[in-house]
């Protein structure tokens, strides 16, 4: 009955089933990324490990990032061929391998190897679930259902937070081996639960060589009858845009050429905003959260692992203002204070730390809940929009998977390097974090146009049309800063403006309206009277 109800499920029903796979994918993310948190601090786990050094440790849960490296990468080569659908459920099932071999293990090599695997399979699914997404849900709603996968990563990170806690009270291997093969149910869900999804529009009607079946798919998701005007509108909308792909193959090689639409610089700005997230120093905090409290600030496990679960559910809590701002404020502007924001509370952790006195020390503990507030309004959801808005159609499936590539290659290095510098350099490890976060606001504001606002067929005219420079310029922006940014910042006031005036004349037609309605003289009532 399941099954059957799921098959027959059409407009918004279809589209919450679909999304809850792609927000499942990120819980997946999320889960995964906590749940060392408490393990490499078990003992049990330790034994099994055979005690491993610090470096060791850090090598053991950093090859997660490794092989999820290795899974976007690989995703780039096969979603096409394989399909949206059959993406997601390859990638489900490598994870649900990873986490079996990840809680049945008895010594290193399998660890290994079983982080490795899970993180293949983790890079497949989070590369193509906001593809699967996309190409499901209509423009007015793509932006906070977006938002809503990051929201559920951080889901993911309150689960396993809490699991750690509940199992550190059963002695034994089960206080680590249940929390691994606890995600095994997630990745379940997405292997069933998408066998019975449709595949996206946008993909049959490219691999079909006609539109039928996908406009059937497109028919259900909103609800309609084939013949329905709007669907047939938003049908030939994508073969408009199948054509130009088909005009613009958009190679592997395309990636590091011009195009006269600027592809190349483009794709480097989507690999760095990536890359520079975990620069800002936020997966010290999701991986090792519990590892801080009890080095840095003397906390026993119980402690760290009961505080650590709270930071996430707060941590969790905080993401749903994102939703509220990222169109408001913009992409930019977020990126750019939130991460000065970041700077400063780096600073006093560190600080605190270096005195280490009682008083400190729970301000040292306010700070990491600082910390984690700013970098979810600032970089968390918006490092994963922004690739897609700022690259060209042509490279944009093969660009947002490097994307996420460079993502996970920073996730690798922090998660590597910092349990040593925090035993051998203690509070300056929070020092060189507040670094990065003023070089991260630096290039930000230097070479990264926003993207909030802007169509993505405009994002390709501002990168080879001279709009007029509306804003204030002086010497300093003019040497330091790439003419995109402020071409960008013109087109949306222009843009603002533009809609500003037809508001004002929609409301002029319409008090012309209501008083003609009331056996006004229409003759004299003009704009101008109004």
């Amino acid at each position: 009955m399941f099954w059957t109800g799921l098959d027959s499920l059409r407009g918004h029903a279809l589209v919450a089933a679909m999304i809850s796979v792609c927000a499942c994918s990120f819980l997946l993310f999320g889960y995964d990324q906590g749940v060392m948190s408490g393990v490499v601090i078990s003992e049990y786990w330790l034994a099994a490990m055979g005690h491993p050094s610090t470096i060791m440790t850090s090598t053991l849960v950093s090859l997660f990032d490794v092989g999820a490296f290795f899974g976007a990468v690989a995703s780039a080569f096969t979603s096409e061929s394989l399909g949206r659908k059959r993406s997601l459920i390859l990638g489900a099932f490598i994870v649900l391998i990873g986490a079996i071999l990840m809680g049945t293990s008895y010594e290193r090599i399998q660890f290994m190897v079983a982080r490795i695997t899970a993180g293949v399979g983790i890079g497949y699914v989070t590369s193509m679930a906001p593809v699967y997404m996309s190409e499901i849900s209509t423009a007015k709603q793509r932006g906070w259902q977006f938002c809503a996968q990051p929201t559920t990563l951080l889901f993911g990170l309150v689960i396993t937070y809490f699991i750690n806690y509940g199992c550190y009270f059963r002695p034994g291997n089960f206080q680590w081996r249940f929390p691994l093969l606890f995600q095994c149910i997630f990745a379940l869900y997405i292997m069933v639960v998408v066998i019975f999804l449709p595949e996206t529009p946008r993909w049959l009607m490219r691999h079909d060589g006609n539109e039928d079946r996908g406009l059937l798919v497109l028919a259900k998701l909103r609800d309609k009858d084939v013949t329905d005007e709007a669907v047939q509108k938003e049908k030939d909308e994508v073969i408009d845009a199948l054509r130009i792909e088909a005009e613009h193959e958009g190679t592997w090689w395309d990636l590091f050429r011009d195009g006269g639409i600027a592809a190349n610089k483009r794709f480097y700005l989507a690999l760095a905003i990536q890359f520079m997230e975990q620069l800002s120093g936020i997966n010290i905090v999701s991986y090792y959260a519990p590892t801080i409290f009890q080095q840095s600030l003397g906390m026993d496990q119980k402690q760290s692992l009961f505080l650590g679960c709270w930071l996430q559910l707060f941590y969790f809590c905080a993401s749903f203002l994102t939703w509220v701002i990222i169109d408001r404020i913009g992409r930019r502007k977020l990126f750019i204070w939130c991460a000065l924001a970041m700077t400063v509370v780096l600073v006093l952790e560190a600080a605190c730390v270096a005195v280490g006195n009682h008083a400190a020390s729970i301000f040292a503990v306010i700070m990491v809940f600082a910390f984690e507030a700013f970098f979810t309004w600032g970089w968390m959801a918006t490092v994963w929009i922004y690739p897609p808005e700022i690259l060209p159609l042509s490279i944009r499936g093969k660009g947002a998977s490097l994307a996420a590539a460079s993502d996970f290659v920073g996730n690798f290095l922090v998660v590597e390097i910092t349990p040593p510098a925090l035993q051998n350099i203690g509070w300056r490890t929070y020092v060189i974090f507040a670094v990065f976060n003023i070089v991260n606001a630096v290039i930000v504001w230097a070479f990264f146009p926003e993207t909030a606002g802007v169509t993505l067929e405009a994002m390709d005219r501002l990168f080879v049309t001279d709009y007029e420079d509306e804003t204030p310029q002086n010497w300093f922006t003019s040497k330091f800063q790439w003419a995109v940014v402020r071409k960008a910042e013109a087109y949306k006031k222009n843009e603002a403006l533009r809609a500003r005036v037809n508001q004002l004349e929609g409301g002029t037609a319409y008090k012309m309206q209501q008083m003609n309605a009331a056996n006004e003289d229409p003759a004299r009532v003009t704009a101008t009277d109004l």
